[in-house]
């Protein structure tokens, strides 16, 4: 039996971001936007952990600051799936029988 993370302990991949990347380092959403190369909503949206990380997105973090973008896609895929286990009661689906 796999042990299930609690969604409490789950980060947010944008949340963690912005707490130990981007505010440390002093640059501005604005500025960080542009440097990325998409709009300042795409990337508050992340940072605010009101919007998924992507693969492209995680590149260009990795790129800009040195962190693996793998990683981060691990960080947002845990933090996807301690969403979703929490309210898995909610979620009818009976095991599936070849005929």
């Amino acid at each position: 039996m796999a042990l299930k993370m609690h969604a409490s302990l789950a980060t947010h991949a944008g949340e963690w971001l912005k707490t130990e990347i981007v505010e440390p380092t002093g640059v501005s959403v604005s500025a960080l936007a542009s440097h990325f190369g998409v709009s300042r909503q795409a990337v508050s949206a992340l940072l605010n952990g009101r919007a998924s990380l992507s693969a492209d997105m995680a590149i260009r973090f990795e790129k800009a600051f040195g962190v693996k973008a793998d990683t981060l896609m691990k960080m947002q895929a845990a933090f996807d799936m301690a969403q979703a286990r929490a309210h898995e009661s909610a979620i009818h689906v009976s095991r599936l029988v070849a005929a």
